[in-house]
C-alpha cells in the first residue's frame, strides 16, 4: 500500500489512463512547481494523463522519476451546493489513513484556483489491479476465489462501519440524528433541480421513499460510493484489497445506506439485458455473491436482524440516490457544459433505474 519503489514507478502500465482531454487540460509547469514547494522535485515535464473511468471528480496520473502521484480536482460546469469539495474529501483521508490503511497517503491540498484553475489535491497512487466492467486479464481467479475476493471486499465495507469516528477525528462530519430524513430531502431536491425533459419524474418512487422511511437507529462512517472499481486489489494476492478509493462522498450516516448505495450497481447474470450494458463492475460472474447473499453476509457479520421488507427501503433509495447522481452528470452533458462522450448515456440510465425501483415497489406493496 506505499508508493512504489523508487526504480519501478515507471515499469507498471496504468490501465485506464489515457491522453487528457482539450477540457480537462491545466498547466502542468504550474503544477510542478507546486509539488516542488511539497518535497517533490520534478526533473522536466512530467507524464500526465486522465483516468477515463469516473464521471464526478476528475483524475489524474502524474508519473514522476521515482513514483506515481494521483491529482484530484473538480469538473467544471454545474455543481450542486457542496458537490466536489477539495478540502472535505482530502481532510477525511488524511484523517482515516492513520486507523484505516486502506486509503492512500495524502501528499497535499492546494485551494489556490490560481495554481491550475481549480481547487486540487494530491496523493501517493495505490498500486495494484482495479477490477473495471471486467477484471483484469491478469487476474486469473477462479470461481471460489472469486467468492474470497467478494466477501474480502465487503470486509473492508464492514470494518470501515466499525471505526469510531471520533477516533479518527472524523466526528465533525457528523450532523446528528435524521440522516436518512436528510437523504431523502436532499436527493429529491437535487433530482428536481437536474431533471431534464428526456427523463421521468421520480415522484412515486420519492413519494414511496417518505411513505416507507425506516428508523434511523444506527450511525457510523460511511464511504457512500463502495463500488470493485474503487477498490485496488493485491498484484500477487488478488482476491485481497489493499486500497480504497473516492472519498467524495463519505460521511457519517445509516450503514444500510451505504451498503444500498453499493448494491445499486450490482448487476447480476440473470438481469436484464439493458441493465448489463451499464454494467461498471463484474459482479455477474461465476462466483460472485448475489445482491441477496451480499444483504446476507453482512447482516450475519454484523448481527443486524433485517426482514426482505425493511431491506426494499435502503435498496429503492440506493437506486434512486444513483439515478440522481447520473442525472447530474446528464444535466452537464445535455446541456453542453461538457462534451465526455461517455455521458451521454446517463440519462438512458437514469430511465431504467426509475423503472427497476418501480418493479421493487409494485413487488413490496
Amino acid at each position: 500500500m506505499s508508493s512504489l519503489p523508487h526504480d519501478s514507478a515507471q515499469a507498471v502500465e496504468v490501465a485506464d489512463a489515457t491522453a487528457v482531454r482539450a477540457e480537462d487540460a491545466f498547466d502542468v509547469d504550474r503544477l510542478c512547481a507546486w509539488l516542488g514547494e511539497h518535497g517533490f522535485a520534478v526533473p522536466g515535464r512530467p507524464e500526465v494523463r486522465q483516468f477515463s473511468g469516473g464521471a464526478s471528480n476528475l483524475t489524474y496520473l502524474v508519473r514522476l522519476p521515482d513514483r506515481d502521484l494521483i491529482l484530484r480536482r473538480p469538473p467544471g460546469g454545474h455543481k450542486s451546493a457542496g458537490a466536489h469539495d477539495m478540502s472535505r474529501e482530502y481532510r477525511i483521508q488524511h484523517a482515516l489513513r492513520p486507523v484505516f490503511g486502506y486509503v492512500p497517503t495524502m501528499v497535499g491540498l492546494c485551494e489556490d484556483v490560481e495554481v491550475i484553475g481549480t481547487p486540487f489535491y494530491v496523493m501517493e497512487r495505490v498500486d495494484g489491479h482495479i477490477p473495471r466492467q471486467d477484471f483484469p486479464p491478469e487476474m486469473e481467479l477462479s470461481a471460489d476465489e472469486i467468492t474470497t475476493l467478494c466477501t474480502r471486499a465487503l470486509d473492508v465495507l464492514i470494518d470501515l462501519h466499525q471505526l469510531d469516528p471520533t477516533a479518527a477525528e472524523l466526528g465533525w462530519l457528523s450532523r446528528g440524528q435524521g440522516y436518512i430524513h436528510r437523504q431523502l430531502g436532499g436527493w429529491s431536491k437535487r433530482y428536481r433541480q437536474a431533471m431534464t425533459p428526456d427523463v421521468g419524474d421520480f415522484e412515486s418512487v420519492m413519494a414511496w421513499l417518505d411513505e416507507n422511511e425506516p428508523v434511523d437507529d444506527r450511525s457510523c462512517l460511511i464511504h457512500n460510493d463502495f463500488r470493485f472499481d474503487n477498490l485496488v486489489f493485491d498484484r500477487e494476492h488478488p482476491h485481497s484489497p489493499v486500497g480504497l478509493l473516492d472519498w467524495e462522498l463519505a460521511t457519517i450516516g445509516h450503514p444500510l445506506m451505504d451498503l444500498g448505495g453499493a448494491l445499486a450497481y450490482w448487476i447480476e447474470a440473470d438481469d436484464e439485458p439493458d441493465l448489463h450494458e451499464f454494467r461498471r463492475q463484474p459482479t455477474q460472474v461465476a462466483g460472485m455473491l448475489s445482491r441477496r447473499q451480499v444483504v446476507d453476509y453482512y447482516c450475519t457479520r454484523t448481527n443486524i436482524g433485517l426482514s426482505e421488507r425493511e431491506w426494499a427501503f435502503y435498496e429503492i433509495f440506493g437506486l434512486f440516490r444513483t439515478a440522481a447522481i447520473c442525472q447530474q452528470i446528464y444535466y452537464r452533458y445535455y446541456h453542453g457544459q461538457t462534451t465526455n462522450p461517455a455521458f451521454r448515456a446517463f440519462g438512458r440510465l437514469t430511465v431504467l433505474m426509475e423503472r427497476r425501483s418501480l418493479e421493487l415497489i409494485d413487488r413490496h406493496r
